[in-house]
């Protein structure tokens, strides 16, 4: 089984690719306190995922420059907001 990390989709204006930004607690050296640390990464994916998705992408073969990701499923799926048209109606 290839590595495996769960994410949240940050971006998704490429084609064929998503943005997952992974979070991850690193302990400080001399201080002890935990500390957030995100990376990102590129995935490949053949559907549309809405920002704000949670992901699992796992490890795979290099696909371009920068993508050796590829999302496995996705665990949570955020509704994609369609933008609000507001009527400018002065009284």
């Amino acid at each position: 089984m290839a590595q495996q990390l769960k994410g949240k989709v940050i971006s998704n204006k490429m084609i064929n690719t998503v943005v997952v930004e992974v979070l991850r607690l690193k302990k400080h050296p001399r201080y002890g306190k935990y500390i957030k640390i995100s990376d990102n990464y590129k995935a490949h994916t053949n559907e549309n995922i809405p920002i704000g998705s949670t992901v699992v992408i796992e490890l795979t073969r290099p696909i371009s420059k920068d993508k050796r990701w590829k999302v496995v499923f996705v665990e949570k799926r955020v509704v994609a907001k369609e933008p609000v048209l507001e009527d400018n109606i002065s009284v």
